[in-house]
């Protein structure tokens, strides 16, 4: 898988030895991790990455995890990234707490790492399917990311390897509006330098590809914000 097709998982741990055990066995399970070590750190990184997947430790120093998942679920632009609370909380009604602030699943202390690595599998299936392998349809289009094809009104369309990246993530959040950065980000991966105005080349390609066989250019320019698939 290539750096920039990994999902991101933002873990939010306070205690290295935990979030250095943590970190490396999402590695070795294909995801990229950016760390943070509070939530003051966790709500400045969640813009800078756009995880797909959150890992928010309860007990964390100044701002509490209860805290930045509440800030993160009242806006607009994070409230959809599923968040994965842990916490040494057992109390059935600390649970209901976490799960009522926002969180999509709560995770009690000590915990399996397995079961933990099979709770943010879970999550992705709603926020990144195509890294799990599901097949993601929108309006005629088809994407299989498994036989890496497209097809659109039953037709195999074909697309250059960035432009087949950039139209999964598009498919994956129709109507979502991403910036060239985020885009470059995403597509070609946070190490890489590219220059933004080649986001502009690959989308022009993406278009002649999805038009090959006629039908309308399903790809929206929003002028000073970036592109969105309807």
């Amino acid at each position: 898988m290539a750096a920039a097709e990994q999902p991101v998982v933002l873990l939010v741990e306070d205690e290295p030895a935990q979030r250095e055990v943590l970190s490396y066995n999402l590695e070795a399970e294909g995801f990229r991790v950016s760390q943070a070590a509070n939530g003051e750190e966790a709500l400045l990184l969640v813009d800078e990455v756009s995880p797909d997947v959150i890992v928010l430790d309860w007990m964390l120093p100044n701002v509490s995890g209860i805290e930045v998942c509440r800030q993160l679920k009242t806006r607009p632009e994070t409230r959809g990234v599923p968040i994965i609370m842990l916490s040494a909380r057992s109390e059935e009604v600390d649970r209901v707490r976490g799960l009522e602030t926002g969180a999509d699943d709560y995770v009690i202390k000590p915990y399996s790492v397995v079961e933990l690595m099979a709770r943010v599998r879970a999550q992705l299936r709603r926020t990144r399917p195509s890294s799990v392998g599901l097949v993601l349809e929108y309006v005629d289009i088809r994407l299989d990311p498994e036989s890496h094809k497209v097809f659109r009104a039953d037709k195999v369309l074909k697309l250059g390897p960035t432009e087949f990246r950039l139209l999964t993530t598009f498919m994956e959040k129709p109507g979502r509006v991403w910036s060239r950065e985020q885009l470059l980000d995403r597509v070609w991966g946070r190490d890489i330098y590219v220059d933004t105005r080649t986001v502009d080349v690959h989308i022009g390609r993406l278009r002649k590809a999805l038009c090959q066989f006629g039908g309308d250019d399903p790809l929206r320019t929003v002028r000073g914000a970036g592109y969105a698939l309807g």
